[in-house]
């Protein structure tokens, strides 16, 4: 298949961009049409900057947790198919996801981000302090609320162009669902979804644009719930007849913590009692722990994992209890496309970092200031990255299940410049600049390299094929990718629910409207940036 498109591909790059004399020149003037194409389509793209906030801001309010990400959901799928784009909704068993499909023939180019957000990060935009919209609600505080607007974006703006130069290609936007799960995007590979896809562009919020190849730094992980069920009783008129699954749940706890002493120290494993019972004059009957195991290789993870099922069995012997176990995500270590990443970062060096005002500026040395970054104190980045190269010496951190897609079809992230650096992540402080104008620049750029990088892999048949190449040498040939979930295992679409619905209620007021204020900030009375309180208090 792909020799064919391959072929094809170069004789319609042919025929759009038909040039007199030798095959330099006719060369020499396909590379200028590109470029007049490049430069219009960041026009298109300032034109459309209008449409970039308000999705921004849009999916700011909404404020969805993983597997319930409804309202973001219909949102960004009725703006699609208004556009023109086909929409096959709940892919993989997952209401909330999508596959939408515009174009057709070869390349076919699969375009993601991540739309779900954090617990307790409720925060209001442009305030420097912690200051929830809702308090203990959840909140934009990872920045998934931008990604996909900027995919929309980039892909309208190369649609356009698409059609009035008859190039073909078809486009493919998706979304992850559950990220901070790792809960769906090997469900979308085993299911076959990326199967007849050419390339993979996903897109990620950060401080600085950038682009990497090779290795990421980071891990891919399992994520398990362990399950116990004992026997119930009168906790203190006869507990000799009960059997706690508490009791277990601690015993694997404890054997587990015992064990941390020898994990490599790539390793990482973390834990919530997500049911310790139901009150304590009732010798619990059912309790579960729920861990993530998070190791650099495939094998080293399967080998923690084992462990840990060990450790399990060995508590429900100890407790005369039954345990179950289910996987409720998983993410392969990621590795990206050089040929790709390396088409990207020159676009990204043409498109440059946005122009921050004082404000921005000002906003961002606050918030560094308030949550004490331990390097970053001067504000938003100014001086582009440059190209991320492999990870040589394996370094630890967190884990993205784009890993998954990565070892199925080329693959490269962007990251586009929409957050402060310096914060920790995961925390409120990381929603405080995603529906601002630092969130609003930072998309449009990004959006600007990414549209480019689609002309370069709709016009350009031996980019394709380079990356197909390297893919094969540099990874299929060397690891067998094997998504971790089985056929018999399915998405864990209750995860938040009870959460988004105590919730969901008291955000609902809150959304952006934005046929009546012309940004999330007006709606909430926001003087951008404010920077403290009359009173101060230690939120942190």
């Amino acid at each position: 298949m792909k020799k064919i498109y391959i072929l094809f591909a170069s004789l319609l790059s042919t025929t759009i961009f038909l040039a007199q004399g030798s095959p330099k020149d006719s060369l020499a003037k396909q590379d200028e049409k590109l470029n007049q194409l490049k430069a219009e389509v960041q026009t298109l793209i300032d034109a459309r900057a209008k449409m970039a906030q308000v999705m921004v801001d849009k999916v700011f309010s909404f404020a969805e947790l993983g597997f319930q990400e409804v309202e973001t959901s219909k949102y960004i799928t009725d703006i699609l198919k208004k556009e023109g784009f086909t929409v096959e909704y709940g892919i993989s068993g997952v209401p909330t996801a999508w596959w939408a499909k515009w174009g057709s023939g070869s390349p076919v180019i699969a375009i993601g981000s991540d739309i779900d957000c954090i617990p307790k990060a409720s925060q209001k935009p442009g305030v420097a302090y912690h200051d929830p919209i809702v308090e203990g609600a959840p909140g934009h505080g990872e920045g998934h609320n931008s990604g996909t607007p900027l995919n929309v974006v980039a892909a309208l703006a190369v649609k356009e162009l698409m059609k009035r130069e008859k190039i073909s290609g078809t486009l493919i936007i998706w979304p992850g669902v559950a990220e901070e799960q790792l809960g769906t995007k090997a469900y979308y590979t085993r299911d076959g979804y990326f199967d007849a896809v050419d390339v993979c562009i996903f897109t990620h919020v950060s401080n600085n644009m950038a682009v990497s190849y090779g290795p990421a730094r980071g891990t891919g992980m399992i994520s398990v719930e362990y399950t116990f069920e004992g026997e119930s009783a009168h906790s203190a008129g006869a507990p000799w007849r009960g059997r706690s699954a508490a009791d277990a749940v601690e015993l694997m706890n404890i054997g587990w913590q015992y064990n941390r002493e020898h994990l490599h120290p790539l390793g990482r494993s973390h834990s919530v009692i997500n049911n310790g019972g139901d009150q304590p004059n009732v010798v619990p009957s059912k309790a579960s722990i729920w861990y993530y195991f998070r190791e650099i290789t495939y094998p080293k993870i399967m080998e923690m994992y084992e462990h840990a099922n060990d450790i399990a069995k060995g508590a429900a012997l100890m407790t005369r209890t039954t345990m179950s176990s289910k996987i409720l995500g998983t993410a392969w270590p990621r590795h990206f496309n050089k040929p790709m990443a390396e088409a990207m970062y020159q676009n990204i060096t043409k498109v440059g970092l946005p122009e921050w005002s004082e404000a921005d500026q000002t906003l961002a040395r606050a918030v560094q200031q308030k949550v004490r970054a331990p390097k970053d104190t001067t504000g938003l980045a100014v001086k582009l990255d440059t190209i991320g190269l492999p990870v040589v010496e394996p370094v630890s951190g967190g884990s993205d299940d784009i890993g998954d897609i990565s070892w199925k079809v080329p693959t490269i992230t962007l990251r586009y410049p929409s957050n402060i650096p310096g914060l920790q992540g995961h925390h409120w402080s990381n929603a405080i600049a995603m529906a601002t104008p630092i969130a609003h620049k930072g998309v449009v750029a990004g959006a600007k390299v990414e549209a480019m990088t689609l002309l370069d892999l709709l016009l350009k048949p031996e980019l394709v094929k380079q990356s197909w190449d390297y893919f094969k040498t540099e990874q299929a040939s060397k690891i067998k990718y094997v998504p971790m979930v089985s056929e018999t295992d399915s998405p864990a679409t209750y995860l938040n629910e009870e959460i988004m619905q105590r919730y969901k209620p008291l955000l609902k007021p809150y959304y952006y409207n934005e046929k009546k204020y012309d940004s999330y900030l007006e709606q909430l009375g926001i003087e951008y940036p404010t920077l403290s309180k009359e009173t101060t208090t230690e939120d942190r």
